[in-house]
């Protein structure tokens, strides 16, 4: 009995001695994980800084890049959680139409996190500091992706007389679409779910598993940027923070009945196609049915913002048609530009 005691003791020593020491490897990992991830983010932020200017809005650092010439001048708005890099595929072309400009929102990319709510009409208000300080007073097109679509409609309500033209590129509705679909393509996350996606990023698991170098087709020339920009864990705050305002930004989309005569433009993804890949095997087919019909029948309703509205579904697209079909956000968007200046040549001529 005595011994069986002893080998007891001497099994659960072994035991605890082995779950210390697995406890001080897993610490040690996560440290040098950390300081990887770190590094590597100043290595590649050092090797490629951002393009543009960095502008001091109220104290604080935004970044804005800003190519080509020619007004009007075309703003970009980033959707959730993404900075100024999404552009890259159809800011270049457009730069050989008219000047135009990618920012990043405060946290994200190279702008400072700025203190305060993060709805749509903080954002706005920042964004309208920033082309002040840049010196760009000129009526701007607006062009928002996903939620930075509805971030553009709040701004071109409060400042219309600043906006030229505005592009809605699959942006946001001020109505929640039905469930699960939507919930699930926009990856909406409990607060628990965000803590782990932080502390996977923070400690380098992200890095080590290739996702901070993963460079979408197409956007080679923007690679060094995305990579610094990526897997940098402070940026999910940011996210967090926009995410949670979501609601209050929605409200206020809301309140907007009209742009007057303002030129729209609403780009809208083909929703005839199949369930998306990264969509498939987590929702039904009339899950995605429902969502795609009301998904539809919100981006029509864009239309009735401005006599000068006009809808086009980008064939084959996805929720970013930025990246599937850049050709047409290129074309259509280069085309309201042609009506905008049309329309300042006819007003002048109209002045004689």
């Amino acid at each position: 009995m005595g011994q069986r005691r002893s080998n007891g003791r001497n099994v659960w020593r072994v035991v605890s001695r082995m779950s210390i020491g697995l406890g001080i490897l897993l610490v040690v990992l996560g440290i040098a994980g950390a300081a990887w991830n770190f590094l590597a983010i100043r290595h590649d932020r050092q090797a490629n800084p951002p393009p543009g200017h960095i502008y001091y809005v109220s104290g604080h650092a935004m970044h804005l890049y800003c190519t080509g010439m020619g007004a009007p001048t075309v703003v970009l708005e980033a959707g959730h959680g993404e900075d100024f890099t999404v552009w890259g595929k159809v800011q270049p072309a457009l730069s050989r139409v008219a000047r135009t400009c990618s920012y990043d929102r405060a946290g994200f990319g190279w702008s400072d996190a700025q203190l305060g709510e993060r709805d749509a009409i903080h954002i706005a208000d920042q964004l309208h500091a920033l082309l002040m300080h840049a010196d760009i007073t000129a009526p701007v097109v607006l062009v928002g992706h996903s939620a930075g679509g509805l971030y553009a409609q709040v701004y071109a309500s409060r400042y219309i007389k600043s906006v030229a033209g505005l592009v809605l590129v699959d942006a946001y509705t001020p109505n929640p679409l039905p469930e699960p679909p939507f919930s699930v393509a926009l990856d909406s996350h409990s607060d628990a779910e965000f803590a782990w996606i932080k502390a996977t990023v923070a400690l380098g698991v992200a890095r080590l598993i290739g996702q901070c170098d993963a460079i979408p087709a197409g956007m080679e020339a923007y690679a060094g940027w995305i990579k610094a920009s990526a897997c940098d864990y402070p940026q999910l705050d940011a996210y967090v923070r926009e995410d949670r305002a979501l609601g209050d930004s929605r409200r206020e989309g809301a309140g907007i009945k009209s742009f007057g005569n303002m030129p729209l433009l609403i780009l809208s993804q083909d929703t005839t196609r199949p369930i998306p890949t990264f969509l498939s095997g987590r929702i039904t087919t009339k899950d995605w049915q429902q969502y795609a019909a009301a998904h539809g029948n919100e981006q029509a309703a864009y239309l009735k913002l401005s006599p000068r509205s006009r809808r086009v579904v980008a064939a084959g697209s996805g929720h970013y048609i930025h990246y599937d079909r850049p050709d047409v956000v290129i074309r259509e968007t280069t085309a309201l530009i042609g009506q905008i200046r049309s329309d300042a040549t006819a007003a002048v001529a109209d002045k004689r």
